[in-house]
């Protein structure tokens, strides 16, 4: 594997490899790599010959009274494992070079980007957008892999390309779990043994509003976020900001005799750790 810093350095590694009649696939993180990460590598593995990795920890995405300064950074550790899981390039620019001139956001989320995850983070997604996009053009990639944890950005990241990168295509990798069913995250090593329990409810809550719908029987909507939220109450340690039941396609919320595709989304924090997640249900 080979790793590069630079735009000029990048472009020329991608040059070579498409000149190679290479397909190229893109799997942007910002570092701390676990299992999930991991499993993105592989999906991209199988729908490309030339697989690019990214690490940058994109300071737009950052409230001013989040984590941007403690998230974790393990670039050594992380390159070890990017080599060994057969990544060909891997790209870890400063600052100064995805943001050359500016350091402004210059994408909108649009409507969708201020609600749920953005009605909490405001100006997240915009960020979020940004990088995506400043990434993309840097990398020309022919597909790009996304985890479906973050379903809100992966849903605005769905409509960018579709917007402005019409040959691109993005690749939803499923979630993966625990054993008892947390998701896996970057910030999951801030939980100690307590809270990493604590935590595990999340899921638990999301698998109880999904049980509470049996498909084609007009299941109410707000039975499946009643059932999830009980469940959370049993753990007052983790202090919800939302569930929300939003259309799949739209990410608008879903009334009563709502038929199709709808996602189930939570988040919480437990202790000083932000976590969310989702799950996917057929009405």
């Amino acid at each position: 594997m080979k790793t590069v810093i630079t735009a000029a350095d990048l472009g020329a590694e991608i040059a070579l490899a498409k000149s190679a009649g290479k397909t190229v696939a893109f799997v942007p993180t910002m570092g701390a790599l676990h299992q999930g990460h991991l499993s993105l590598i592989e999906v991209a593995k199988k729908h490309a010959d030339f697989v690019v990795v990214s690490i940058f920890v994109n300071p737009l995405q950052f409230g001013p009274s989040e984590d941007f300064d403690k998230y974790p950074r393990t670039l050594e550790t992380d390159s070890a494992q990017l080599a060994e899981a057969g990544v060909d390039l891997l790209f870890s620019p400063t600052v100064e070079v995805v943001y050359p001139n500016s350091s402004e956001p210059t994408k909108s989320a649009g409507p969708v980007g201020e609600i749920l995850e953005g009605a909490v983070r405001p100006g997240h997604f915009d960020g979020m957008l940004t990088v995506v996009s400043r990434l993309f053009d840097l990398v020309q990639p022919n597909v790009a892999v996304f985890g479906a944890k973050d379903a809100q950005q992966l849903h605005l990241i769905k409509a960018l390309a579709t917007r402005e990168y019409p040959n691109l295509q993005i690749i939803e990798a499923p979630t993966i779990r625990e054993v008892g069913g947390l998701a896996l995250s970057s910030r999951n090593r801030y939980l100690d043994e307590a809270a990493h329990e604590v935590a595990q409810q999340l899921s638990a809550a999301l698998r109880a509003g999904a049980v509470a719908v049996h498909p084609g029987s007009k299941t109410d909507p707000k039975l499946v976020v009643e059932e999830a939220r009980a469940v959370l109450a049993k753990a007052p340690e983790a202090k919800l900001e939302y569930i929300a039941l939003v259309n799949h396609d739209t990410f608008e919320p879903i009334e009563n005799g709502f038929s199709g595709q709808a996602l189930l989304l939570i988040a919480a924090r437990v202790g000083e750790t932000r976590l969310i997640d989702n799950t996917e249900i057929t009405f």
